[in-house]
């Protein structure tokens, strides 16, 4: 049996290096300030979202485990019950997209299964129902007049749409961010915001992501949320804080 003295010097030991990691990051939080604050969701589209979706066989058990589509949902009630404005980044492909002569590995497969098509970028011919179409469960929060609606991102950030643009002309400075998928437009988006000077606190289970042999994208999205963002919340915290406000 180890003496209890080496016992107690392995104890301590083990506590000043927990105490270490946890102090290694700092978690600056975010404030919500009604007229600062706004909700970004990106891609609440079906081809992510259900199991009709092109990609459900990857990401469903992610989407399942973190109960995504519910915690999604319960932001949007949460934000439209409190005044906070929703914006939604959405993810099209157009026919003309599919002439392009060079692609990332994930840009490939989507053109190659047809996720998010749509069968132009002025007509909304075949869209109700389509794999691009909003989840129907969010269709009354994002189709109420109210929702800001971006142009489409094309690969995974909000470079190649107007969100940013549509954020500052109202004044927008703080997002809480939410939706598909956790380690690609997600991030993508985290990490543009914070370089365009806005703070961001990233929703951890109103996101999910594929899981495939290569590797689990939510678990390496958990740590790039912790290293980047101003804060990480749960929905239940989110919620909580943007009904305190």
């Amino acid at each position: 049996m180890q003496p209890l003295s080496n016992f107690i010097a392995t104890l301590i030991a083990l506590m000043a290096t927990l105490s270490v990691a946890h102090a290694a990051l700092p978690d600056p939080g975010m404030d919500i300030e009604p007229g600062r604050t706004a909700l970004v969701i990106t891609d609440p589209q079906k081809d992510f979202l259900s199991p009709e979706g092109v990609t459900w066989g990857v990401v469903g058990k992610s989407v399942i485990a973190n109960n995504t589509v519910k915690n999604i949902e319960r932001l949007f009630q949460a934000a439209k019950a409190n005044g906070i404005p929703v914006f939604i980044s959405p993810h099209y492909y157009y026919p003309t997209d599919h002439g392009w002569q060079f692609e990332g590995a994930l840009e490939r497969l989507m053109h190659n299964i047809g996720m998010f098509d749509r069968k132009g970028a002025l007509i909304i011919d075949g869209f109700e129902g389509s794999g691009a179409d909003w989840l129907k469960v969010y269709k009354p929060y994002i189709e109420d007049g109210e929702t800001v609606i971006s142009n489409p991102h094309k690969v995974y950030g909000p470079e190649t749409n107007d969100l940013v643009l549509q954020l500052r002309k109202r004044g927008i400075d703080k997002v809480i961010l939410g939706g598909m998928s956790a380690n690609l437009c997600t991030e993508s988006h985290l990490r543009e915001l914070l370089e365009q000077g806005f703070e961001v606190a990233v929703v951890s289970d109103a996101t999910a992501a594929a899981q495939v042999e290569e590797g689990d994208g939510y678990a390496a999205a958990l740590v790039n949320f912790r290293f980047v963002a101003n804060t990480v919340w749960t929905t239940k915290e989110a919620t909580e804080a943007i009904s305190a406000q």
